[in-house]
């Protein structure tokens, strides 16, 4: 079995057909990778989760693939907002095996494209950002193992002043059992776009592993919706990295969905790096069994007169764990700040258990910065009160789960989106622990 070696990266590029500057980064990639342990329950960000039983080797890198399935589930792909999505694209396995994409958004000067596409054509768009100035190959050893084995993914550009006239939508399925997919968005000066990023994957009783990256690039007076959504088996180990520059008077709204995965670790960071940047972080997840989930945010206020506001809730089930580590840092300067994070947890079984850490490091004396995190268990009051107006129980406690949930749905601007997590919580509600 190959394994994560100098000579795969070599394979994994040549068989790509790269250019050298990317093979080179690999390589560079790869040293770092090698020279770093891996993370334990001793280092601060990963002292609530336990990557002892992820067998690494037993998996390996993904270097083939012929994006050959049968069977990709209907949903995936599907249109989730009012407009027409004008860009589609699936991927199997990091392969792209569809792509369409309107000849209206070609001629507003778009790029939106697999990210080998976008390495071999569009070198000159993709090598300044590609893990440089967002995520760093540095930034540990999983980001490093990323740089070095990525593959598959998207690439989305939209040039100065262009407001891309439909959504983008972008879909992967993995059936291999490991995969490494990079998403690059770049937002050039007063650019809007809309997109929709999806993860899945078929059932499979083997340990699996996703580590991915997404970076996302908003500069001045540009304004992206982004959208992740990630459902993949109980098989699957996730690793992931994901961050957004913000520029000067430009907008990130960012809504993450996570119900699937056996071990989800995320950061997912906002850099406010310019006055007037504004970013909203919406998170919904859903454990049950015995699926873990540790979310590491980070709302960076790099600039005076900068807004940041983060809501994530989460319900539990079963023996399933939640994390929750949220901080929000103002340097020194960044005066005029606005900074808010709030974390909501709702237990449905005691066995559940879920952990939230709320964080202030703030350096300027002229800010406005708030934060909150509750924990708490299903009010039986409630549930009586509607089981008194003839309401069977099971109802009651999908009618006050929904109603949990709703604050961060309302901040969701697609129907589409909110029936796809709506749906999942209820399949959720009504599952099996």
């Amino acid at each position: 079995m190959t394994t994560f070696t100098r000579e795969a990266v070599e394979q994994l590029s040549a068989n790509l057909n790269e250019p050298t500057w990317m093979r080179e980064f690999r390589l560079r990639a790869w040293e770092i990778y090698n020279s770093l342990p891996l993370p334990s329950t001793s280092d601060e960000a990963w002292r609530r989760t336990d990557l002892r039983r992820l067998h690494l080797d037993n998996i390996g890198p993904s270097l083939n693939g012929n994006g050959h399935a049968t069977n990709i589930p209907s949903y995936l792909a599907e249109q989730l907002t009012e407009d027409a999505a004008g860009g589609v694209m699936v991927e199997v396995d990091g392969v792209m095996t569809k792509l369409e994409m309107s000849e209206e958004l070609r001629a507003q000067g778009i790029i939106f494209c697999d990210m080998h596409t976008a390495v071999r054509e569009h070198a000159d768009l993709v090598q300044p950002h590609f893990m440089t100035d967002v995520i760093p190959v540095t930034e540990g050893k999983f980001a490093a193992l990323h740089a070095a084995f990525w593959r598959g993914g998207t690439f989305l550009y939209v040039p100065k002043q262009v407001k891309a006239a439909a959504p983008f939508h972008g879909a992967l399925w993995s059936t291999q059992g490991k995969t490494f997919t990079h998403t690059l968005v770049v937002l050039e000066e007063g650019a809007e776009a809309i997109f929709i990023d999806e993860y899945a994957s078929e059932a499979n009783g083997e340990q699996a592993l996703h580590v991915g990256a997404v970076e996302l690039i908003v500069k001045d007076a540009a304004n992206l919706i982004f959208v992740s959504l990630q459902d993949f088996d109980r098989n699957v180990w996730q690793i992931t990295h994901e961050r957004g520059r913000v520029g000067r008077d430009a907008r990130l709204d960012w809504i993450i969905g996570a119900m699937g995965s056996r071990l989800t670790k995320s950061f997912q960071t906002v850099e406010l790096d310019r006055p007037g940047g504004w970013a909203r972080m919406s998170g919904l997840f859903f454990t049950d069994a015995r699926q873990h989930f540790d979310l590491d945010t980070q709302q960076n206020h790099n600039a005076a007169d900068t807004v940041s506001d983060l809501l994530y809730k989460g319900a539990l089930k079963g023996k399933s764990r939640s994390v929750w580590q949220g901080m929000i840092k103002a340097l020194p300067g960044s005066q005029r700040i606005d900074g808010f994070q709030a974390n909501r947890n709702l237990i449905l079984e005691k066995s559940a258990r879920a952990d939230s850490i709320p964080g202030l490091e703030i350096e300027a004396d002229d800010v406005r910065c708030t934060h909150a995190s509750t924990v708490g268990q299903l009010d039986q009051t409630e549930i009586f009160y509607l089981m008194s107006r003839g309401i069977p129980r099971d109802v009651a406690v999908r009618m006050v789960v929904q109603g949990f949930f709703d604050p961060v749905m309302q901040r969701i601007p697609f129907e589409g989106v909110r029936d796809r997590i709506a749906s999942r919580i209820l399949e959720k509600v009504g599952s099996e622990a």
